[in-house]
């Protein structure tokens, strides 16, 4: 099926285009023409607004009234891609947190069955923990905190297709650990860490590839003792997930983080938990109550458990909050997560060739229609 999208500006990952259709044919973009210059009989399909690389996510922990921890099955991730497709997400890794050995197998075998299902926009699956550290647990229960162990490696590196992330704490893991993941293709972040300076940048040698929520359950950066943060700041080629929801970070400290670093390499993240695309306000989570209050999700005792953000919100929030140019800030959502995913020549941009994952935003930058694959 081939059909052309026209009306709308275009933003292709680098440029805004004016006057210009995106011809899509079997869930692929195969051209940018001028309006102008589209053949008479093509059915086009006329939008109205920006159209934009569809948004990618890659921390989820859940949505749609669904979490992933309590429903490690086809159709829970089903339902969570669902929610957040609503906010503009077209890619996503559902997110396990630290639980026991045995839920994160059933967790990636589930993540299995999704992927050859191909339930759209699952990309692969996020495990968070258990392999981080006590001391920075954030809302994880610290009873399944351990090191990772062969049989872990094993469960981590089962996936044929899609993608793996692990976020850990590069201080409670070896090297070696590190290194066998990243060999066999996972991606590995440190995150919940309370780590110096330098053991993260021996796991940043050894293959680690990135920063779980920057700023959150990590020590502050500080002049002699730099730390997580600095080790993020400091090596060049790594990425870093930003939750900008007013209250994970200070509006500026995410500032200073983007000057340090640039955009090319910063992701916005949701962390969203399941109350994402309903009308809840409260969910237990390991036997603890969450409660859903002013923006923003915790504990009773007000320790903060992900996050009452979606990726429309946090594009809007980077905009208005940060300052930042609309340009750069699609890019955060698009592409930047992409590439960390090793997936930016078929995601983040609208060009020949891509997969045809788009967004349709209004002049508000409220979702108007989405696109997975064409459909």
């Amino acid at each position: 099926m081939t059909f052309a999208l026209t009306g709308a500006r275009i933003f292709d990952g680098d440029h805004m285009l004016e006057g210009r259709a995106v011809v899509v044919e079997n869930g692929r973009i195969i051209a940018i023409p001028f309006e102008k210059d589209l053949p008479a009989g093509v059915d086009r399909r006329e939008t109205k607004g920006l159209l934009a690389p569809g948004f990618i996510d890659v921390q989820v922990n859940g949505g749609g009234g669904v979490l992933f921890n309590d429903e490690r099955n086809v159709e829970g991730l089903r339902r969570i891609a669902a929610a957040h497709r609503t906010f503009g997400t077209v890619g996503l890794l559902p997110t396990f947190i630290t639980d026991t050995r045995e839920k994160m197998a059933e967790a990636v075998a589930a993540m299995r069955q999704a992927l050859a299902a191909r339930v759209p926009g699952i990309l692969g699956i996020h495990v968070e923990g258990p392999f981080i550290n006590p001391e920075r647990k954030g809302v994880h229960n610290p009873t399944y905190m351990r090191p990772m162990e062969d049989e872990d490696i094993a469960i981590l590196t089962s996936l044929s297709e899609g993608r793996t992330l692990v976020t850990l704490a590069p201080e409670r893991n070896s090297l070696e650990a590190i290194a066998r993941l990243t060999h066999a293709g996972a991606l590995v972040c440190a995150g919940h860490t309370a780590g110096r300076y330098d053991e993260v940048m021996e796991a940043y040698r050894h293959g680690l590839r990135g920063f779980t929520h920057l700023f959150n359950a990590m020590p502050p950066l500080a002049g002699r003792d730099p730390g997580p943060v600095g080790a993020a700041l400091d090596s060049r080629d790594t990425w870093c997930g930003l939750i900008v929801d007013g209250h994970h970070v200070d509006d500026a400290s995410l500032r200073v983080a983007i000057a340090a670093k640039g955009t090319e390499r910063m992701m916005l993240v949701t962390d969203a938990m399941s109350v994402t695309g309903t009308d809840l306000d409260s969910f237990e989570l390991h036997g603890r109550m969450i409660y859903r209050r002013d923006g923003k999700l915790t504990t009773a005792d007000g320790t903060l458990a992900g996050s009452d953000l979606d990726m429309a919100s946090a594009v809007r929030n980077a905009v208005h909050r940060l300052g930042l140019p609309l340009r750069d800030v699609l890019r955060m959502a698009s592409l930047a997560p992409a590439a960390f995913l090793r997936l930016d020549r078929e995601l983040g941009r609208i060009a020949p060739g891509y997969r045809a994952s788009l967004v349709l935003l209004d002049d508000a930058l409220e979702v108007r229609q989405t696109w997975i694959d064409g459909e």
